[in-house]
């Protein structure tokens, strides 16, 4: 399904046939990505690398063009007229995100059929035009709307869908050891780990992160998505085989930005950062699939597909809704091949790209959640471990200036020698920044600024461990 990059910057001409061979040589003798290779031996430059993987959605300048039906860029629009009661050509196209030529021959269509009519203009020309529903219009908007309740922008083809998330790829985003170090400088992490997870990001597989709880996995795993450059291009919704499907989420999204300056992309697909998306307990093997809302007869997107040229974080690996061996067993075609498929209700199948960087976060040991078959398909298995006296220091100072505190080394020592060292109590990443939070709310209380002292932090202390008294590293 998907284009080999070479076979597109052929078809671009930006490279000849013998300068691919050339690079895919050296790939094969120093490793690393086909573009960079091609960056590294002056046959492309790297703005033009950047143009093939973050393509502009041309805007259609024909109803042939944009994939659809004239007949239901009609109905669609007339449920919008319904909402809009007295409107102007502009008011529907920025509705339903088509071009003035698309939506003149709408308006046209709607005329004739006598579902709208004009109440008026200003300058006598068309673009002026003002219009209105009549009877016979709101009757048959009412009866589209009991067939699908969908009221957004137009709808892409799941063709066009495919074509550009493979020209997205988050397989071909390209990191370095800096940009690797300043996404990460926000957080205590020795260079060893960093120098592991670096390669594992490069190579956009599939990563296992585990280890003891409180000491920063789902922090690696965020940081990680907050790394990957540029923008990308999500439809807002998504026709396939005469159904539905809305795609865009502003809350799995974000913001829509715009980098596009002087081109003009298809209005019906929304600009924005890489998404991040993070599931939970909460995960189950119904909100893996297509999620068809019986009242609005239209579908939801499952998390895979809004993740799509993202991350998709697996935080709390192991304690889902369902069997962690389930939901390996349903990832294990799409983790393998890129390609996920999808049902509608109707029970027509669809394949649909499968392309996120899956971040798989747990305490659990990864021999007690899944067997040797699915942890061979993750290349990369990285352990989060407790942090050394020195890496806890350095969070600990970095806590107390976020707060406010001077930091105050005969306190420190106090805890260290009176706590850990004679109750045998590990050092986790999370303590600093929880044991502090209780001085913080306890100095808020009394009325008086936080101050880092041996009284206070005795008190933190015990509320914060169970048996903390007898050293049990058990917290609440």
């Amino acid at each position: 399904m998907f284009k080999q990059l070479g076979k597109r910057l052929l078809e671009k001409r930006l490279i000849s046939e013998k300068q691919l061979k050339k690079a895919l040589d050296r790939q094969r003798n120093k490793g690393g990505r086909l573009g960079q290779n091609l960056c590294d031996m002056g046959y492309l430059r790297e703005e033009n690398l950047d143009r093939v993987f973050h393509p502009v959605p041309p805007m259609p300048q024909t109803v042939a063009g944009s994939g659809l039906d004239l007949g239901f860029i009609t109905d669609l629009a007339l449920k919008h007229i319904l909402f809009l009661g007295e409107f102007g050509r502009n008011e529907l196209i920025e509705r339903i995100k088509l071009p003035t030529t698309i939506v003149d021959a709408v308006l046209e269509n709607l005329r004739k059929d006598q579902f709208v009519e004009v109440k008026g203009a200003e300058l006598y020309a068309r673009h002026s035009f003002r219009f209105a529903m009549t009877e016979q219009g709101i009757r048959r908007a009412n009866i589209l709307l009991e067939v699908c309740r969908y009221v957004g922008p137009a709808p892409v083809t799941l063709e066009a869908y495919r074509e550009m998330v493979e020209l997205q790829t988050v397989k071909n985003i390209l990191v370095d050891d800096q940009r690797v170090r300043q996404a990460f400088n926000h957080l205590v992490i020795n260079d060893d780990l960093l120098y592991r997870l670096g390669p594992a990001l490069s190579s956009g597989k599939e990563i296992f992160l585990y280890g003891p709880p409180g000491n920063g996995k789902t922090s690696i795993a965020e940081a990680i998505g907050r790394l990957l450059p540029g923008t990308v291009f999500i439809p807002y919704a998504l026709w396939v085989r005469g159904e539905i499907i809305n795609v865009y989420d502003p809350v799995s999204h974000g913001d829509i930005v715009s980098t596009f300056g002087d081109d003009h992309p298809d209005q019906r697909w929304a600009e924005v950062r890489r998404p991040v998306i993070m599931a939970g307990g909460e995960l189950s093997l119904r909100t893996l699939d297509l999620d068809f809302n019986a009242i609005t007869k239209y579908y939801e997107a499952p998390l895979q597909v809004k993740a799509n040229n993202g991350v998709l974080i697996i935080d709390d690996f192991g304690r889902q809704q369902i069997d962690p061996k389930q939901l390996l067993n349903r990832w294990m075609v799409p983790l393998d091949r890129r390609i996920d498929f999808m049902t509608l209700h109707t029970g027509m199948k669809f394949s649909i790209p499968f392309d996120t960087l899956v971040i798989f976060s747990t305490n659990i040991e990864p021999a007690d959640l899944v067997d040797e078959a699915f942890l061979r398909r993750i290349r990369y298995k990285i352990k989060i471990d407790y942090p050394s006296i020195g890496d806890f220091e350095e969070i600990f100072q970095r806590i107390c200036e976020e707060s406010g505190m001077s930091f105050r080394r005969p306190v420190f020592d106090h805890l260290i020698d009176h706590y850990y060292r004679r109750l045998e109590v590990r050092f986790s990443a999370c303590h600093p920044k929880d044991l502090l939070e209780h001085i913080i709310e306890e100095a808020s209380y009394h009325g008086h600024p936080p101050e880092l002292s041996q009284g206070a932090l005795d008190r933190a202390w015990h509320n914060y461990f169970v048996n903390s008294r007898l050293g049990a590293n058990v917290l609440p």
